[in-house]
């Protein structure tokens, strides 16, 4: 009978620890002091982790030319978060390949000796960021979560978590936590015809958004700075050619030299973008 019993003990133990396997886990703390950097990723059965970035990208903020206006607004309001006076998320928005996700990057360079730290999180994963609140929550860094590119369509989960961490939920995000998003999307949701014909206008000539319409732009909102970018002049998208040139080792007869060629690339990628520019350098210089 005491053999059945223990037998049964044991496979008992084995299935708990198997459940418990695949149980979703509290998300646990990195080692802060290894990196500076850090990607939010869901495992298998749904266990979340932070995996260290160990190879971040070397941008500096004086890497980034004829984008002066946005790069200020974004370096005062990363100063004010590193100092710990009042600062706000941010949400930056524009045309593709103008630097949006490079300022965020050079702003981490730039202050991470004063204690600035980045997690990136995908949209995907962003119903987990009260996970991730909690286990940033009294820490003496800075932390910015950065979701890049970010969009969502009809109904997705992150869209309302998103919305209630930055502004309406009872448990405040933590005070050094701050939210910065790029987006091709001014409004991050899908916008339709139609819904301009839900306006109304009332007898003084005010005009107000419909129901679903407010619920768009309701996200948006919720950041408190918001920050855009423009496409690219040809003389623009020359001297930002010529500066990753430079930084290159390019001397100035073969930079311009270059700029026929770097127009060329432009066209044939419909596009004069920072991006292209420093796709166009990397190319060149590796050529010389």
């Amino acid at each position: 009978m005491n053999e059945q019993f223990e037998l049964l003990m044991v496979r008992a133990e084995s299935l708990l620890a198997r459940i418990e396997s695949v149980l979703p886990q509290p998300l646990s703390a990195p080692d802060w002091s290894a990196v500076i950097a850090w990607r939010y990723r869901k495992r298998s059965a749904g266990h979340g982790a932070l995996e260290p970035v160990k190879h971040l990208g070397a941008m500096r903020l004086t890497d980034l030319k004829e984008i002066d206006g946005q790069k200020e607004k974004i370096q005062r309001n990363t100063r004010q978060f590193v100092d710990g006076k009042p600062a706000n998320n941010v949400l930056l928005t524009g045309s593709r390949g103008t630097g949006k996700s490079s300022l965020i990057k050079a702003c981490l360079n730039e202050y991470a000796p004063q204690g600035l730290r980045l997690i990136e999180v995908d949209k995907a994963d962003l119903t987990d960021l009260p996970d991730i609140v909690d286990v940033v929550a009294g820490r003496p860094e800075k932390f910015i979560v950065f979701c890049d590119d970010l969009s969502f369509d009809e109904g997705e989960p992150g869209y309302k978590a998103l919305k209630s961490i930055l502004d309406g939920s009872v448990a405040a995000a933590a005070p050094n936590l701050l939210i910065y998003a790029t987006s091709n999307r001014r409004h991050l949701l899908p916008e339709y015809m139609a819904e301009n014909l839900t306006y109304t206008h009332t007898d003084d000539g005010e005009v107000h958004p419909g129901e679903g319409v407010e619920e768009k732009i309701s996200l948006s909102e919720r950041f408190g700075l918001w920050v855009s970018f423009y496409p690219f002049s040809q003389d623009e998208y020359l001297a930002i050619v010529a500066q990753w040139l430079s930084s290159f080792g390019i001397n100035r007869q073969a930079i311009a030299a270059a700029r026929p060629a770097s127009l060329v690339w432009a066209l044939e990628r419909g596009s004069r973008s920072g991006r292209v520019a420093y796709q166009f350098a990397r190319d060149y210089a590796g050529k010389l």
